[in-house]
């Protein structure tokens, strides 16, 4: 057991009392004098103290300080104050400050109607003042509550300060009315702590406030400003259904057991910044009307926000969630931020939301991310052996309560669009059914590990034809990517070909220029490998030709001529063997040339006859033959040799060169020339062709 503290040496700044000096206490009781005596009212003798009490009436003012009440000392007092016709005390300037009340302090339904003044008084059994009615300033600063406090129902029209104030019992503030400042700052609160149903129509101010036992402001509406700065929940702290009409902050709070928020109502700004959540935290249903700020955050236990609305942003950053995660489903008309936040378990992030951003956002443990709507930015996020899965939820999310996420302020397509994935690795990042439309890839690493699933959608080339050539050609699309856009958009001469290419939107801080066709080559060749991983052939086909399109268009020192020049060659004869019609038209063109040279040139004006000529040394004797082939000659100007059956014989020729076959036909020498040409040209260009058909239609 506590030793009680030794008296104060200090007398009190009015007149006291100073009945009992001892050496020990110099200063005695410190209870102010009766107005025409030299004693308090509790040393007042019983005939003066009798003819005190019947001079009150109600409305009286009356000053106690320093005074000690038993019983029915403070019976007798307020029944001199009661009002006849309501029976229940009324005071004017009532000052109780430094006052003891060693019995039950029985204030219900009193009426304080100038200041009330409580200041470090001490209420050693139970302080009764339900339904009390102050309607000036109500002042219980550093008052001390040793047994139950009750204040249930009660109305303060004016400031209510219980500043410092010790609640070493039950604090019941139930459906109170506090119409104008309610300051609790650093009040202690060892026991259990009821402010369910109350009404904060001004600022109501809890900074630096312990709540040792649990904290109940369920069904509470804070009007104006709510300030819970710096407080400590020792237990169970809830809010549910409560309402915060203006700014809430909790910045610095600490939840040390369950925090409960589910259907709160933040009409304000709501900051929880650098708060630490212990135990588990419930924001099931709340709607937070403003931004929700979270900065720094720690939830130790598990965090549900399931059915949570957020009409502006919801800011996480920096936030730090060790124990299991499950965001939503909740929906934000503005930006999720997770910047910067630390996900140390599994998290599940649910969310119908405008944005996403994860810019340095570390996952150390596995996660999913689905999401509708959004715009996700992962720059520089952090994954560590664990995958990471982001996807876009095909259907509307349902919360845990059955009832459907409201998506009719989301506007365009539900699919999530990623926006950059520079500097990070995606060794395990899963994305499915996404849209890399406008993604930059520049910085990522392991790219060729990343795996693409479902739907997902690439910008692609802008089609049409180049008009600034002489000859007009037909560019067919491809996948490309947003940073070949960027660079396109902004490149000088040839590179550029053709308008369409996207311009790179504009970033915070000094511009910087879009990666060149070397990176880009290296991207390219990188995400090729992700779509061969994932048997998606056409994909990977795309982006090899765009791989060689890069290397094609490399201008660096060192790059030699003939290696542009070999690579332009096959780009214009078969799109790198990938463009089937253009290696199929380089063939008939081919062909057709091959056959009118050959009318021309090729075939002889006549098939040459065999000549045989011999000579008879003497009668009876053998005769010696020899046989000749002329060689075949074209006679006659070239348009007499332009004749069906001339082009009918060219053709056979030049279709058995294409399948490495010889025609058998009498050939010029120069016809003999075009045939080698031919059989060693043509059948490239069928192979090139075929190439390309089976590169389109392989799985």
């Amino acid at each position: 057991m506590t030793s009680p503290a030794a008296p104060s040496p200090t007398p009190p700044p009015w007149p006291h009392c100073a009945e009992g000096t001892t050496t020990t206490d110099p200063v005695g009781c410190r209870g102010v004098h009766v107005t025409g005596h030299t004693r308090c009212l509790a040393h007042l003798p019983s005939p003066d103290r009798a003819a005190h009490l019947a001079a009150l009436v109600p409305g009286s003012n009356v000053d106690h300080r320093g005074t000690t009440f038993d019983g029915p000392l403070l019976t007798a007092l307020l029944d001199a104050l009661r009002d006849p016709i309501t029976a229940r005390p009324r005071l004017g300037s009532a000052l109780f400050e430094a006052a003891t009340f060693t019995a039950d302090a029985d204030f219900r339904g009193a009426t304080f109607t100038a200041d009330a003044r409580f200041d470090t008084a001490a209420f050693t059994a139970r302080a009764r003042f339900d339904r009390a009615t102050f309607t000036d300033a109500a002042q219980f600063e550093r008052a001390t509550f040793s047994a139950d406090a009750r204040f249930d129902r009660a109305t303060f029209t004016a400031r209510a300060q219980f500043y410092g104030a010790t609640f070493d019992s039950h604090a019941q503030f139930g459906d109170v009315t506090f119409t104008a400042n309610a300051w609790f700052n650093r009040a202690t609160f060892s026991a259990g702590a009821w402010f369910d149903g109350a009404a904060f129509s001004a600022d109501a101010r809890f900074d630096a406030a312990e709540f040792g036992a649990a904290a109940d402001f369920g069904d509470a509406t804070f009007t104006a400003r709510a300030r819970f700065g710096a407080v400590i929940f020792s237990a169970d702290a809830r809010f549910d259904a409560a309402t915060f009409g203006a700014d809430a902050d909790f910045g610095d709070a600490t939840f040390t057991a369950r925090a409960r928020f589910g259907g709160t109502r933040f009409r304000g700004n709501a900051s929880f910044a650098d708060t630490g959540f212990v135990g588990r935290v419930m924001f099931g249903r709340t709607r937070f009307h403003a931004d929700a700020t979270m900065v720094g955050a720690v939830f130790d236990s598990e965090a549900f926000f399931g059915g949570t609305v957020f009409e502006e942003h919801a800011n996480f950053a920096g936030a730090t969630f060790r124990g299991t995660t499950l965001l939503g489903p909740l929906e934000c008309r503005g930006r999720l931020i997770l910047t910067g936040a630390v996900f140390g378990v599994p998290a599940t992030i649910q969310a119908v939301a405008t944005a996403v951003e994860c810019v340095r956002t570390r996952w150390d443990s596995a996660a999913t991310m689905r999401l509708r709507y959004a715009y996700v930015d992962l720059t520089d996020a952090v994954l560590t052996n664990n995958p990471v899965t982001i996807a876009t939820h095909t259907a509307p999310f349902v919360d845990t309560y059955g009832i459907a996420v409201d998506e009719r302020a989301m506007t365009g397509t539900p699919d999530i669009r990623l926006g950059s994935l520079a500097g990070v690795d995606a060794a395990h990042l899963v994305l499915t059914n996404t849209d890399l439309t406008e993604c930059r890839f520049f910085g990522a690493v392991h790219l060729d590990q990343l795996r693409l699933g479902g739907e997902t959608a690439f910008a692609r080339t802008p089609p049409g034809m180049d008009v600034r050539r002489v000859v007009p050609l037909r560019w067919t699309d491809r996948l490309a990517l947003a940073e070949e856009h960027h660079w396109r958009a902004t490149a000088p001469g040839r590179a550029r070909l053709r308008a369409g290419w996207a311009t790179a939107p504009p970033q915070p801080g000094p511009a910087a220029c879009p990666p060149g066709p070397p990176a880009l080559a290296a991207l390219y060749r990188q995400l090729r490998k992700a779509f061969e991983d994932g048997k998606d052939e056409p994909g990977a086909a795309d982006f090899y030709m765009a791989e060689m399109e890069m290397r094609r268009l490399d201008r660096r020192p060192g790059r030699g001529h003939a290696e542009r020049g070999l690579l332009t060659a096959y780009w214009a004869l078969s799109g790198y063997g990938l463009r089937a019609s253009r290696a199929l038209a380089w063939l008939l063109l081919a062909m057709a040339a091959t056959v009118l040279a050959m009318v021309l040139w090729g075939l002889p004006t006549s098939d040459p006859k065999p000549l045989t000529t011999g000579t008879q040394a003497a009668p009876g004797q053998p005769v010696s033959l020899t046989t000749d082939n002329p060689e075949p000659v074209l006679t006659g100007p070239p348009r007499t040799r332009l004749t069906g059956k001339r082009a009918e014989k060219a053709t056979r020729v030049v279709l058995n060169s294409v399948v490495f076959r010889s025609s058998g036909q009498n050939l010029t020498t120069a016809g003999t020339y075009i045939e080698m040409t031919s059989r060693f040209l043509e059948p490239v260009l069928l192979g090139l062709a075929a190439l390309a058909i089976r590169g389109r239609v392989k799985r």
